[in-house]
């Protein structure tokens, strides 16, 4: 069965985001495996107001106060089975169009509480049960540690640990930087090899996602080289 994958582009840079090589590795390897039909959204280039926090979608059946994009975009996702998130990091967190995006999905719950667990959640208005989400996550420090864990904590907070595909790669300036292939294009493989290992079991082995965690050259040495010391 066909795939519905929903591809959100966070970085104001579009196709230049050194992100974005990882993502393309990775669906490069989903589509040896699965049979994938793929949207791409730069967010950046949607028309996305802010939420004001009124309310009004969550009573009146999903319908929001602003006329934008985010009508269209919310359908993309009800017929979605993959969310892929696909962003640098910005002050620990995502870029400021992508957060305001994730603000305006409000519509897809209601005004009531129940209790799941040990907290409280809105119940759905719709149902989006089928979703999987991934989110694919560089940033320009040599080092993942005390960089990363706010926004991994945001992202299984909203969308479950069970449900939730993380891949955080540091180093990522480098996927844009054409001298570097020796170590990139090593790297790119083992993406490639989780996109592989995802479509065909829901997850990244944790043999890959070890690998995953190696730096691609030495923290010292890569901070030496954006320093000019190098």
């Amino acid at each position: 069965m066909k795939k519905r994958i929903l591809i959100l582009n966070g970085s104001p840079k579009r196709d230049e985001s050194d992100t974005m090589h990882l993502t393309r590795a990775f669906l490069a390897g989903l589509r040896e495996v699965a049979d994938a039909e793929e949207t791409l959204l730069h967010v950046i280039d949607q028309h996305i107001e802010y939420c004001t926090g009124c309310f009004a979608c969550k009573r009146n059946g999903g319908a929001c106060i602003h006329e934008d994009d985010m009508a269209n975009i919310l359908r993309e996702i009800l017929s979605s089975d993959i969310l892929l998130f696909s962003f640098p990091l910005y002050c620990y967190s995502m870029p400021a169009p992508l957060k305001a995006l994730l603000d305006r999905t409000m519509p897809l719950s209601s005004m009531a509480m129940q209790k799941v667990g040990e907290r409280y959640e809105h119940p759905c208005q719709h149902d989006f049960s089928q979703l999987k989400y991934v989110m694919i996550c560089g940033c320009g420090f040599p080092n993942a540690k005390h960089n990363f864990e706010p926004v991994v904590m945001q992202f299984q907070q909203m969308f479950g640990e069970a449900d939730s595909t993380i891949l955080t790669v540091p180093e990522s300036p480098m996927f844009n930087a054409p001298e570097a292939e020796p170590a990139t294009k090593p790297y790119l493989e083992l993406v490639r090899q989780a996109g592989r290992e995802y479509a065909q079991t829901g997850a990244i082995a944790q043999e890959t996602m070890d690998k995953l965690k190696i730096p691609m050259i030495p923290e010292d040495v890569y901070a030496a080289i954006c320093n000019g010391e190098a």
